[in-house]
């Protein structure tokens, strides 16, 4: 290195790297999914799983036993860290997203819900679709801002600078 760089070699930088966005992704993930989880069983009832391993199984999941459960609570979780690793992604080369992690989480939060509505869900072999009560909606928003948006923009911030 001639010229007084300060540049680090790439291959002294890089496991430390990975293992920051790792790090970021599976915390807010788990953070994530798991405020998610409980407040959907709580609004929705402990069946919720069933319903989520619904998305992909179709309606005979809703009377399926514990490996259906375990199979919802994992997509759910596979969901959730796919959410955070989309917004570490984008944090990447949008460095706003780590510079003010409460605006744009919230507003994470409520792009998550409107995928969820308006894309996911009709495409599930459930094919839930509206039409939403506005209670319905805002309810969905101001949850997903709080459990999704919120801890996975914390994250990123925190672990991935």
């Amino acid at each position: 290195m001639t010229g007084g760089s300060t540049a680090r070699p790439l291959e002294k930088v890089w496991p430390f790297e990975k293992r920051r966005a790792l790090l970021a992704i599976a915390v807010g993930g788990f953070l994530a999914g798991t405020l998610d989880l409980l407040q959907a069983c709580i609004l929705f009832g402990w069946d919720i799983p069933l319903a989520i391993a619904g998305g992909l199984l179709g309606k005979q999941a809703l009377h399926g036993g514990a490996g259906t459960y375990v199979f919802g609570v994992l997509l759910h979780f596979f969901i959730a860290t796919s959410v955070a690793a989309i917004y570490y992604g984008a944090s990447r080369k949008l460095r706003f997203l780590i510079e003010h992690p409460l605006v744009c989480g919230l507003f994470y939060g409520m792009a998550v819900e409107s995928v969820m509505n308006l894309i996911v869900l009709p495409l599930s072999a459930l094919h839930a679709r509206g039409p939403y009560t506005l209670k319905d909606l805002l309810l969905g928003y101001i949850v997903h801002m709080i459990v999704i948006g919120l801890p996975v923009a914390f994250s990123v911030r925190r672990f991935a600078k």
